[in-house]
């Protein structure tokens, strides 16, 4: 007759933890995969704002993020992103400047485009309108959630590429040309992905759509 084995108590006190560490990985990769699982979704239907004219809902994978633009200070500058936006212009467009805790980057409508991304140019692309000459403001405060337009070295040299810090950078002030601050959804660009070793991310995260939010 064949006895059956009994598990001694190590034996039982191993298994309980394997099965523990086991669980913990599995969820650990989960919520890993699933960046947006803590990220509060914002219905836009429920907002409501004093002029929507200059409001933009920006959609990214993990909700959307809503920019309130300011043409008192940079009047031609926000009239260029309402024409992209309006355009469907930077629709695709990759965040291809990552900063951890900095800044993100996007906009490069000829070389950083989902449909068409050009690791050799991206940074350098064209939307075809032309250069806008800098509107730069002493008063403006680059806080956490600012949006800018990026150029070169140079000034007068915006274009389409815009940036929205993580943090304040006082360092800005004076030398970008502001479009204007995020007022909602600040948390869901923390999830944009970032680079391994580089500011420039390989396969990086885009923008699904941006509209006004007259248009919604």
């Amino acid at each position: 007759m064949i006895k059956k084995l009994q598990a001694s108590k190590s034996e039982k006190i191993l298994f309980g933890f394997l099965i523990i560490l086991f669980l913990f990985s599995f969820s650990s990769f989960f919520l890993l995969k699933n960046k947006c699982i803590f990220i509060e979704k914002i219905n836009i239907n429920n907002l409501r704002f004093d002029n929507p004219n200059n409001i933009v809902v920006m959609n990214l994978d993990c909700g959307n993020v809503v920019i309130e633009l300011y043409p008192e200070i940079a009047p031609m500058a926000v009239q260029r992103f309402k024409t992209l936006v309006e355009k469907k212009m930077y629709d695709g467009s990759a965040f291809y400047k990552v900063v951890e805790n900095t800044l993100v980057q996007a906009g490069d409508i000829e070389y950083g485009n989902i449909k068409f991304l050009d690791y050799s140019k991206i940074g350098s692309g064209k939307s075809g309108l032309g250069l806008l000459k800098s509107e730069l403001s002493n008063e403006f405060e680059f806080t956490e959630g600012s949006v800018g337009f990026s150029r070169t070295s140079e000034f007068n040299t915006e274009d389409s590429e815009f940036f929205i810090t993580l943090k304040e950078i006082p360092i800005y002030q004076g030398e970008y040309t502001p479009l204007g601050k995020v007022i909602y959804g600040l948390e869901i660009l923390q999830t944009i992905k970032k680079g391994d070793k580089a500011i420039y991310v390989l396969r990086p995260d885009f923008i699904n759509t941006i509209k006004m939010f007259k248009s919604n």
